[in-house]
C-alpha cells in the first residue's frame, strides 16, 4: 500500500527544521539512526529493551489502512539530518453499542463506529529535544488525520514515560483513556500440556470473521476491516477452544450453527506473527543473569519432563507472537483461553526465532485470569490517551467517546502492537 500523500509536502515548525513526508529512498538510514538513539532504555546502566525494525521504518503502519510517516529534517547545518519522526494510520472501529427497536423484531444491539487515527513511534533525537519538534510532528500528523476525516486520535505509552504523557496530555490536548496490561510469557524448551477436557480447533477464515463480527463486533477498537486483519499473511490463524465432548469438537458445523447453539463455555483467539515486523533484544544484563538463563535452558532441554520454567535467550534479537482477538463465553471461558495460550506456546516452539508470547487486554477483562504471563516481562499498565478531533461524531450517536467509561474488554489491533 502506498503512503497517502499529504496536501503540503513541507511544513516549517521552527527555524532550520522542516517536517515532511518520509521518503524511503533517502530517509531510511537517518530514520533508523533516530530510532537507535531513542530506543527504550535506562540511563542508570540497568537492563534495557531495544527494538529492531528490520530495516523497514514503515513496518509498524504499513499493514494498516491509510498510513503516513513524517520526518523532521534539520536543514540549517552543513548537511541535512533527520532529527525526528512520527507515524500514523487511520481506520474505522467500534467505540460502543446501542440498542435499536425494530418493527416485529426484538431489540437489536448494534455497534457504534468512529473513524479513529492512531499515532505511534514519535521520536526526536536526544540532541534536538526541547525545541518544539515533537509537538510540531504531532500537530502536523493531526492535520493529516483531520483532512482524512478522523473523529478521534489516540496513542499509547508506558505509564512511567513522563515526558510523553506531559507532551500529549499537557500540550496536545489528549486525555488518559484506557490502561490495558501487556502480558508476556516466555517460550520454554518443553511443550505445555493441554487438558483432554478441552479441544482446540482451527477456524476457517470466513467462520473466524463471522464469529468475531457477531460476538466481538461492538467491542471498543474492533476494526471494521477485521477481514483484512485475519487474511493478512502475518495472522497465523484463529483458534477456538470448546469442551471435548461437544458436537463442534467432533465436527465443525460452521460459525452460524455454532453460535446458534454454543457449548456452556468456549473461547477464541487469533495469533499474529510480530517477529516478521520487528525484533526485540534485552541489553545490559549482567553475567550472572545471562548464566542463570543459560543454566535454566540447559536443564529444560536435558530434563524436559521436569517442566523447568526456563528463561529463553532474550539477550540476542528475538521475535514474538501476539495473541489477539481474545474472547469467550461461559463460566469456564478463562480456562478455555488458557488452553488456547498453551496451544499458541506449543506453536511457537516450532519457530526458533519466537521466544515470547504476548497479549494486551483490558485490566478488568474477564478472561485475563486465563492468560499466563511473567510479571518481570510484562507491563501491568499501558496508557492509551485519546483526543477528539471532530465536532460531529461520525456515524454514531454515543456522544463524546473520550468521556465513555472503560468497558470490560477492548480489541487490540495486532497491526499497531
Amino acid at each position: 500500500m502506498d503512503i497517502v500523500t499529504v496536501a503540503s509536502p513541507e511544513w516549517v515548525p521552527a527555524p532550520g527544521v522542516v517536517i515532511r513526508e518520509y521518503d524511503a529512498s533517502r530517509d531510511r538510514k537517518g530514520a533508523e539512526a533516530v530510532e537507535r538513539l531513542c530506543d527504550v532504555g535506562t540511563s542508570s546502566g540497568g537492563m534495557s529493551l531495544f527494538t529492531d525494525l528490520l530495516g523497514d521504518p514503515l513496518c509498524r503502519v504499513r499493514h494498516s489502512p491509510p498510513f503516513l510517516m513524517l520526518v523532521a529534517e534539520l536543514i540549517g547545518g552543513p548537511q541535512k539530518e533527520i532529527v525526528g519522526l512520527v507515524r500514523g494510520c487511520i481506520k474505522t472501529v467500534a467505540c460502543g453499542a446501542t440498542t435499536k427497536n425494530l418493527n416485529h423484531h426484538p431489540s437489536l444491539t448494534v455497534s457504534i463506529s468512529a473513524k479513529v487515527a492512531y499515532l505511534l513511534g514519535l521520536r526526536v533525537s536526544p540532541h534536538h529535544r526541547r525545541r518544539g519538534i515533537a509537538l510540531n510532528l504531532v500537530q502536523r500528523m493531526e492535520e493529516w488525520f483531520k483532512a482524512k476525516g478522523a473523529d478521534y486520535a489516540y496513542m499509547a505509552t508506558e505509564k512511567d514515560n513522563e515526558a510523553s504523557l506531559r507532551l500529549f496530555t499537557g500540550r496536545c490536548g489528549y486525555s488518559k483513556f484506557r490502561t490495558p496490561a501487556i502480558l508476556v510469557h516466555p517460550v520454554f524448551a518443553h511443550r505445555l500440556p493441554l487438558t483432554p477436557q478441552i479441544a482446540v480447533l482451527r477456524l476457517p477464515l470466513a467462520d473466524a470473521e463471522e464469529l468475531y463480527r457477531r460476538r466481538f463486533g461492538a467491542t471498543e477498537f474492533f476494526p471494521r476491516d477485521i477481514d483484512a486483519v485475519l487474511a493478512n499473511p502475518l495472522s497465523l490463524g484463529t483458534f477456538l477452544a470448546v469442551p471435548s465432548g461437544c458436537p463442534a469438537a467432533a465436527r465443525w458445523p460452521g460459525a452460524a450453527a455454532f453460535l446458534a447453539a454454543p457449548p456452556a463455555s468456549w473461547a477464541v483467539v487469533s495469533v499474529w506473527n510480530s517477529k516478521e515486523v520487528f525484533r526485540m533484544e534485552v541489553r545490559g544484563a549482567g553475567p550472572w543473569r545471562r548464566g542463570l538463563a543459560r543454566a535454566s535452558r540447559a536443564v529444560d532441554r536435558a530434563l524436559p519432563w521436569l517442566r523447568i520454567p526456563s528463561v529463553p535467550d532474550l539477550f540476542r534479537p528475538f521475535g514474538l507472537y501476539l495473541v489477539y482477538g481474545i474472547y469467550g463465553e461461559g463460566p469456564a471461558a478463562a480456562e478455555h483461553a488458557r488452553a488456547l495460550c498453551r496451544h499458541t506456546h506449543n506453536m511457537a516452539m516450532g519457530d526458533p526465532e519466537c521466544r515470547v508470547i504476548a497479549a494486551e487486554m483490558a485490566e478488568c477483562d474477564p478472561l485475563r485470569p486465563g492468560i499466563p504471563f511473567w510479571s518481570r516481562l510484562s507491563c501491568a499498565e499501558d496508557v492509551w490517551c485519546v483526543k477528539r478531533l471532530a465536532e460531529d461524531y461520525g456515524d454514531g450517536a454515543l456522544g463524546d467517546w473520550t468521556k465513555a467509561p472503560p468497558p470490560p474488554s477492548i480489541f487490540v489491533d495486532p497491526r499497531e502492537f
